[in-house]
């Protein structure tokens, strides 16, 4: 086993000089191969390795049926791509995945929400289904401890972008009638004008569902809350599906949702922070970096969050196809805290629910600012904000205790004022439709949608990207009950003003140097002290089951000394070579 690297322009991953990974286990059997090794999250190895974080993690691997050249220096090749099998994986590296339910009570009961035979889109077109649920009586309150995505069938996989179910407020005939029906096509569920924008659940592709932590559930309780709505997204952008669509196409995908009446000590909620979806979110073309930002005004947190705050404890941070990097800032009065939640490596097709450190504190007065980065470098149109998929998104979805139903949606909106601006519009003709531009001169009687598409976004970026930055915004701050709090009505927004910001804590000390011997003697290390590292010995101890194998990894790692450990159980029998590269992008 080596450390190696990937260099710009070389056919294949070079040996590290700085061998910063530790082998502690390998065997193989008639089944799998396994191999167990660890590091340190951050080597301080900047030139060749990158730091493990709680970012996407994209891991490629290769492995091939023959054994690599015999020899523990020997540079063999590794073998045709052709041949290889080389995927890769999304992951979040430092989420351990929770197969089981901690703390999980013999009075845990499962609820099944499901769509019924929804035809699905066909082509790339994008298709939004709502299906309303009403829940039977419940004698007492429960918790959501726990809730999966349920897949109807391999091909609904590909269509199934999110999955977000809402609880409903009030017992209208409009809910009841939703309830008895198949559900019906929606464009988000703010179009159907029903009192459901409290998020219970949200799960987006690529993700496994969500296990609350001890110390807080979801509320479930009849007597409040009968009606749950379900709004499925379809979209199917998997181009290598497309010969085998057919017409009529159907899928009856959703939700598994464990709750128990063994109450946590907090009730948890949701609260979406960032952009709302509308064309006034324009992305130029053709740049590597376009910054977006939706504002969760202080006005509104001071409003609606208890005096001693909120406890954010897990994100889900979202956008579209070119989404590159987000971040959920945080600023308590002119001070900017150290970021809640940052990915500087978005996966469009792994946005998952992603458990913070520790639970951060947001006050009220604080203001939230989710913070997008694009690359619209492959695009030659603008892209506009909205819900489908050929349109972009900037949402970051919290999950918090204790919940409270005054705040569930905090987003903004750039001002009218603030668009026209950045397109050097300074006015608008009256009661023209299309919408037409009177001044400045040069562009009087040139269609609003004309000048969208014929701006000069490469030499004029710079000034429309200052201009949605410091220009004015429109908050939206609203509750369980869609109406907007009261103290937003007539509130405008502005980028604040940042006297102090915070600093990135310094983790490597300057190094001399890494290693003075050559490549060919270079020691890999080994932890030779591991009675289990000996390959021929372990193999045979190998009939031990994979969960086995997974209690074993839990136990292995030390909460004083931070190294992350992966362990690799492969079912191919005759797996030799295998290569595993980091991607940070």
């Amino acid at each position: 086993m080596r450390d190696r690297y990937v260099d710009v322009g070389s056919a294949e991953p070079q040996i590290d000089p700085s061998q910063d990974y530790s082998l502690m286990k390998g065997y193989e059997n008639s089944t799998h191969t396994v191999l167990r090794f660890r590091r340190k999250l951050d080597t301080c190895d900047n030139k060749h390795d990158i730091v493990i974080s709680n970012n996407t993690m994209r891991v490629m691997f290769m492995y091939f049926d023959e054994d690599p050249a015999i020899g523990s220096h020997a540079l063999s090749p590794l073998p045709n791509p052709a041949e290889a099998w080389r995927p890769y994986r999304s992951l979040l590296l430092l989420q351990r995945t929770d197969s089981g339910l901690p703390h999980y009570e013999p009075s845990g009961r499962i609820l099944e929400l499901r769509n019924q035979d929804v035809e699905l889109p066909y082509g790339d077109d994008s298709q939004f289904w709502c299906t309303m649920f009403k829940l039977d009586k419940l004698d007492r309150k429960y918790h959501i401890v726990k809730y999966e995505p349920i897949f109807d069938s391999s091909w609904s996989y590909h269509y199934l972008q999110q999955i977000t179910l809402y609880e409903c407020q009030g017992n209208s005939v409009k809910l009841e009638e939703m309830s008895r029906g198949g559900g019906q096509l929606c464009m988000g569920a703010n179009s159907l004008s029903l009192n459901c924008n409290a998020i219970v659940a949200s799960w987006t592709r690529g993700s496994e569902g969500f296990v609350f932590p001890a110390e807080a559930g979801y509320p479930l309780e009849s007597k409040h809350n009968k009606y749950y709505l379900m709004e499925t997204h379809y979209s199917n952008l998997n181009a290598e599906f497309e010969p085998y669509q057919t017409h009529r196409m159907t899928d009856s995908s959703g939700l598994k949702i464990v709750f128990t009446q063994d109450l946590r000590p907090h009730d948890a909620g949701v609260l979406s922070v960032g952009m709302d979806p509308n064309w006034r979110h324009i992305i130029p073309p053709g740049q590597d970096r376009v910054i977006s930002q939706g504002h969760c005004m202080e006005d509104c947190t001071g409003s609606a969050f208890p005096p001693q705050g909120i406890n954010i404890f897990a994100v889900m941070m979202r956008t579209h196809q070119i989404g590159r990097e987000i971040k959920l800032r945080q600023i308590r009065q002119n001070e900017e805290l150290f970021p809640i939640a940052h990915d500087s490596n978005v996966d469009p097709s792994y946005q998952d629910f992603r458990r913070l450190s520790h639970p951060v504190r947001s006050m009220p007065g604080d203001r939230l600012v989710a913070e997008c980065i694009y690359d619209s470098s492959s695009r030659k149109a603008i892209t506009l904000g909205g819900l489908t998929m050929k349109e972009e998104s900037c949402t970051v979805l919290t999950l918090y205790y204790p919940r409270q139903k005054s705040l569930t949606t905090c987003h903004s909106l750039p001002s009218l004022p603030t668009v026209l601006h950045s397109l050097g519009i300074e006015q608008l003709a009256m009661a023209s439709n299309p919408v037409v531009i009177a001044s400045p001169p040069e562009l009087a009687g040139m269609t609003l949608e004309t000048r969208l598409l014929s701006y000069d976004w490469e030499h004029q970026f710079d000034k429309f990207q200052q201009a949605t930055l410091l220009g004015s915004f429109k908050p939206i701050c609203s509750g369980a009950h869609h109406e907007n709090l009261p103290i937003s009505e007539h509130l405008i927004g502005y980028n604040k003003n940042i006297s102090k910001t915070y600093r990135e804590p310094r983790r490597c000390k300057p190094k001399r140097l890494f290693v003075t011997e050559t490549i060919p003697q270079l020691e890999l290390p080994v932890l030779h002290d591991l009675e289990t590292n000996h390959l021929s010995e372990a193999s045979v101890r190998s009939s031990r089951s994979s969960f086995i194998e997974t209690l074993a990894l839990s136990g292995s790692e030390s909460a004083s000394c931070r190294q992350h450990v992966t362990w690799f159980s492969i079912p191919l029998a005759s797996l030799i070579s295998l290569v595993i590269v980091w991607l940070a992008r």
